[in-house]
């Protein structure tokens, strides 16, 4: 098996409120829509899957619910600090949970937000290798 991931499937909600957040609040652009999904391009090789909770319960089982935040992040890497504060202040302008940035041990500036199904998205900017790696080309 190859080391990579294809999709990031989210079980959400409501399908038509996350197509509103993603595509007309941040502004990406559908890869593919139908009845109870969406799909978008988010690099090269991956889609993320926005998919209607119960379409996906009947496919892949009971998904389960408590207190707390989901053990899992979607992180966006960006190349300042600056754009950092500037998507979390976009994902408070959409009325979007967003925390303030901060510095972090590791060296890099960070903070999050919650999509409309609670889904935490870190926004990092990270200056060692690893997290150049993973920016799009700058030239």
């Amino acid at each position: 098996m190859d080391q990579r991931i294809s999709f990031i499937t989210l079980a959400v909600a409501d399908v038509a409120a996350s197509r509103a957040f993603y595509v007309g609040g941040l502004g990406w652009t559908p890869e593919l829509e139908a009845d109870g999904v969406l799909m978008i391009r988010v690099g090269e090789h991956v889609i993320l899957s926005l998919w209607d909770r119960a379409e996906f319960e009947e496919e892949v089982g009971p998904i389960t619910t408590g207190d707390g935040v989901a053990p899992f992040t979607l992180a966006h890497n960006v190349a300042t600090r600056e754009e950092v504060d500037g998507i979390l202040w976009l994902a408070r302008s959409l009325g979007r949970q967003a925390s303030v940035a901060e510095e972090r041990a590791w060296g890099g500036y960070t903070g999050y937000f919650a999509d409309p199904d609670g889904a935490r998205w870190e926004i990092a900017y990270n200056p060692g290798p690893v997290g150049q790696t993973v920016l799009p080309d700058q030239t």
